[in-house]
């Protein structure tokens, strides 16, 4: 296992959305070398707090918030631009949202903005990309093709590799496998078990079983408050709150 180091710090967040406040008070550290995994019911604020962590909430209208989000002990919502903090913090979403472009330029778009325009040397960091993303077998014969002649699947695994194409240190991961079928999942939570050797992985998932099997951490979340912490076997088998005990064991939520 790497090296376990202090990721992300989050201290006293608060989040609102116009009058509604969607995060209370969270307080929550994020290791190095293991995945954690944000449990909670439908719009307990899971995926809110995902996108504070690279900032995604600030697109949204009458988003704002207060407290800190620490990388590396650097203040995401201060000393740290925003185009630096996505490109070291990727973020996969529920749905495959590919480019329409083709596979090749989809993973090639990121490093591009970036500055990268050597041929020789985008076509290595597509390829590696697309192997991180144990795509490449699967397309390295048709990279010119639109990235929408690809399964659902491929197309979530298209987009980890576009994500991972950027050098990026952290992958969040908003439910990357909801909207896919149980043979596409599966794949998914393999590919999450192999990159937490390189990656600092944040992922929200609504299954349970899923949180077990590819997390090491777990947060439980609840109406916007962070309810516990702790190792994913801990808060699964012994929670120190009734109200995680209550949503594991299926009387609500």
């Amino acid at each position: 296992m790497a090296d376990q180091t202090l990721r992300i710090e989050v201290r006293h967040l608060d989040l609102f959305y116009g009058q509604v406040q969607a995060l209370k008070g969270i307080n929550l550290q994020v290791m190095s070398g293991l995945v954690t995994a944000l449990v909670g019911p439908s719009g307990c604020g899971k995926s809110s707090f995902l996108r504070t962590i690279n900032r995604m909430n600030d697109v949204i209208p009458g988003a704002r918030m207060s407290g800190e989000v620490l990388v590396d002990g650097v203040d995401v919502y201060g000393a740290m631009d925003v185009a630096t903090l996505r490109k070291r913090v990727g973020m996969v979403f529920q749905k495959p949202n590919p480019f329409p472009r083709s596979i090749f330029e989809n993973v090639a778009y990121g490093p591009r903005i970036h500055g990268q325009r050597k041929p020789a040397e985008l076509a290595d960091i597509v390829e590696k990309s697309l192997r991180q993303a144990a795509l490449w077998d699967e397309v390295k014969d048709k990279l010119h093709r639109s990235a929408y002649t690809l399964s659902g699947g491929q197309q979530q695994r298209l987009c980890i590799a576009r994500a991972l194409a950027v050098g990026p240190e952290i992958l969040l991961m908003d439910e990357p496998a909801s909207a896919l079928d149980p043979i596409a999942t599966a794949r998914i939570e393999e590919l999450v078990h192999q990159l937490k050797t390189s990656y600092t992985i944040v992922i929200v998932t609504h299954n349970l079983q899923q949180a077990s099997r590819v997390s090491q951490h777990a947060a439980f979340f609840l109406s916007g408050e962070l309810v516990e912490a702790g190792t994913t076997s801990d808060l699964f088998t012994a929670p120190r709150d009734k109200r995680t005990e209550d949503y594991l064991t299926g009387r609500f939520g």
